[in-house]
């Protein structure tokens, strides 16, 4: 479990496609104090689980064995080495849950339709499909790329996000651009209210 406060940006090393499974590395820094082989970290988002831990001089190479269906459902298959992407190390059960509940399971990816710096804040439209649209509520919460979001506006098609200089600075958002393709998490909540009232209907 995390909670979309992404604690530093990392750097994407290296990429190996195998028969079944893709070895996707990492170079981190603060993520990787107390990691141990076994742990999760979420990768723009996604809930990974590290195989393998290097030092490199003042970082870690961190490892993961990436299924293809992860590969394909991210996008992590954009990335390439010298890719920036958020990092985050699991919650713990007495830390502070600044965000909201994100599991790292990527629902699926949408893409940036329109970014606009306003003042010192940006203003960005992401695009998704209808299937997750669905459960995008105004004033409701998203982790685009791992990051807790508030929903601003909701169209048919698109929601548009307010991001904090603070946030661009942390994140990878600061390297983002129009039609990137973004990590996106819906709101947990509202796909147990779904699934609890098509129980209900259909045992009417």
């Amino acid at each position: 479990m995390f909670t979309g406060i992404v604690e530093e940006t990392g750097t994407v090393d290296q990429i190996k496609h195998g028969r079944n499974s893709i070895e996707f590395s990492i170079q981190a820094k603060t993520c990787a104090h107390g990691l141990n082989v076994g742990d999760s970290l979420a990768v723009n988002g996604c809930c990974l689980t590290v195989v393998k831990l290097f030092s490199r001089g003042k970082c870690k190479l961190v490892q993961f064995d990436l299924l293809k269906e992860t590969w394909e459902r991210t996008n992590l298959q954009f990335t390439e080495p010298g890719s920036k992407v958020n990092l985050e190390r699991s919650l713990r059960a007495n830390g502070r849950l600044g965000g909201h509940f994100v599991t790292g399971h990527i629902d699926g990816f949408g893409r940036i339709a329109h970014r606009e710096r306003t003042g010192a804040d940006y203003h960005l439209e992401i695009s998704a499909p209808a299937d997750l649209m669905r459960y995008v509520i105004k004033k409701g919460a998203i982790a685009v790329d791992g990051v807790s979001l508030t929903v601003a506006t909701v169209q048919k098609s698109k929601f548009g996000l307010w991001i904090i200089p603070h946030t661009l600075r942390m994140t990878a958002f600061s390297q983002r651009k129009r039609g990137d393709a973004v990590n996106l998490e819906v709101d947990l909540i509202g796909k147990y209210v779904e699934r609890f009232v098509t129980f209900s209907q259909a045992g009417d």
